[in-house]
Formats: C-alpha cells, structure tokens, sequence
C-alpha cells in the first residue's frame, strides 16, 4: 500500500507545480501582449514613416500587433477599432483622423476593459476616461516655431509680408495646432498678413492644386512666404512654383513642417528657408506605454516628442541624415 500511496502522492506534486508555472506564464509579467493599432492611412512620407516605426518597435519589444490601414476614412477606423474590441486585444493604439466622432467607439472599449492609446493626434471629448494616455508632437508649439522664424526672418522688413498657408486635414489635431499656433505669434506684428488659407489633407497633389489655385488669383509677387503644415504639400507646391519660373527660397520663403530628408536636402540648397521637425519615430514609445498599461503601471496623460527647428540662420550642413 505504501507504494501506490507515494506515486499519488507524486503526481500530485507534479500536477500542483505544472498549475504553478502555467500561472507564471499567464501573469501580466510573461503575457504576450497583443496590441491592436488602427493608423490613418498613408497620405505621407511622413505617415509612411510612422507606421515603419510602430511596426518594427513592436517585433522589437515581443508585442503581437493587428495593424489596419483606415485610408482616411474615419468609418475604417472605427471598424478596425470595433474588431480589435471583438478580438479582446490587451491595448488598443490609434492615430485618430479627425478628433470628433470617437466617443461611442471608446465607450464600447471601456466597457470591455481595454485601455486605448492615442498617438500623433488627439481627440476632441468630455470623458477623458476614455482613453488612458496620448502621445503626440506638440503642434502648437510647432505654428508658434514657424511664426518665430518670420518674426527674424522680416525684423527689419516694414512689411506688410503676405503669406500663404497650405493647412493640413481639416479638423485633425496638427492642422489645427500649426493653424493656431502660427497665429498666436504673428498676432502681435499687424505686418503679416496671412492671403490664402485652405486645407490640403497633408498630401503632395493636394499640395499642386493650392499652389496653381493661389497663382491663379495672386501675382507671385504679392506673395511673400509659403507656410506649409507638411513636407509633401510643400514638394507639390515647389513642383509648380519651379514650373513658373518662381524660385522658391528665393522669391519666395518657405516654411515647412515635418524635416524629412528631402526637405532637409531643399533647406539645404536654399529652396526652403526654415523646416519645423514633427517626429515620426514614435513606435518604440508606443510599446513602452503598451507594455506600462498592461502592467498596471501608471503613465502620464499626455506626453510630447521632443522635437527641433532647422532654418536657414543655423548649420544647415550639419544637420544629420534623417533616415527617411
């Protein structure tokens, strides 16, 4: 009896520490975290970019990721954030195209208990409870920057200076920001004079069609600056000024936002005067609050990439590959 009593006696052990170590695989420590990632679309290098670094921070930091593209299509965002709810991801991470519209979705994740992230643009609502944390460039800061390169550039120019303003998606986070931003500080100086303001959705052909709209009603002569919210707005509209024969840089500054390297390679030959830098690489800061989140680690509400400011005052053939 002694026998068979010791061998169940074993077993029993061994089922107690098979339950142990499953435990330890299932805690939040060893979890594969599984991180639902709704991004906007493509319109952009710049965007482009982005949607590299949250996908190869994720395959850096062990994070399974679900990535959709929206194809600025604030429906397809929706549907993507409606099945990543359906799938019980443990994060839900996304870059919102507009910031109204998204409380019903959200609510839905909240009642399912799965946190949500916003990255790059933020959302407009009364319940902040229903996203944990946002990850962002400071866009504001950014149109103030554009406008402090002005205030030097034209110190001792009488004026008035007449810009034109190439805006971003209407509605969205950054258009809004460099928008308002811009205007805060050139408020002060009754000398400049924004002409032109219309949206052009951050994209290179948007970017043409602007520009040929604007040289349609003013004499490139009135014109003074070009104030772009995104690099590929300001390819389009370069493509069209050299197409005139206008010289941009020369005839006409342009400020641009972004710092990709194309950019940074038309600073540098004197074809765009200042370029505001907004931070594409923010995949590994994603996966690190992914990672707090499920761990029940506190993370701030808001957090901003540092960014930077590159103009024709400073050295310009210093400035770093930018990578991208």
């Amino acid at each position: 009896m002694v026998r068979p009593i010791r061998i169940v006696v074993g077993i029993l052990c061994l089922l107690t520490v098979f339950a142990c170590s499953r435990g330890r695989r299932n805690s939040g420590e060893d979890k594969l975290i599984v991180l639902g990632y709704s991004q906007l679309g493509d319109e952009s290098t710049w965007r482009t970019r982005n949607s590299l670094s949250i996908t190869e921070a994720a395959k850096e930091a062990g994070i399974k990721i679900m990535f959709e593209d929206a194809m600025q299509y604030q429906a397809n965002q929706i549907k993507a954030l409606r099945s990543f709810i359906a799938y019980k991801v443990d994060v839900i991470a996304f870059s919102p195209l507009v910031e109204t519209g998204w409380d019903t979705v959200l609510g839905e994740a909240k009642a399912a208990g799965i946190p949500v992230i916003l990255v790059d643009r933020m959302i407009h609502t009364k319940d902040e409870s229903l996203y944990a944390c946002a990850l962002s460039s400071d866009f504001t800061l950014e149109g103030r920057r554009a406008g402090e390169f002005l205030i030097k550039k034209y110190k001792n120019d009488p004026g008035p200076i007449n810009i034109v303003e190439m805006a971003g998606t209407a509605k969205s986070t950054p258009a809004i920001g460099r928008y308002e931003g811009f205007r805060e500080v050139l408020s002060a100086y009754p000398k400049f004079k924004v002409i032109f303001s219309e949206d052009g959705d951050f994209m290179a052909s948007k970017g043409r069609e602007l520009m040929q709209k604007v040289l349609t009603r003013y004499d490139p002569k009135d014109i003074d600056v070009i104030y772009s919210h995104n690099d590929d707005m300001t390819f389009g509209a370069i493509e069209v000024l050299r197409e005139a024969g206008i010289k941009p840089g020369k005839d006409i500054a342009i400020i641009s936002v972004d710092a990709t390297q194309r950019s940074i390679n038309y600073l540098k030959v004197g074809m765009i005067n200042c370029v505001i830098e907004c931070n594409p690489n923010s995949g590994p800061q994603v996966m690190e609050l992914a990672r707090k989140i499920v761990a029940g680690e506190p993370v701030s509400k808001r957090t901003y990439i540092e960014e930077t400011t590159f103009d024709e005052f400073g050295a310009v053939d210093a400035i770093p590959n930018r990578g991208y």
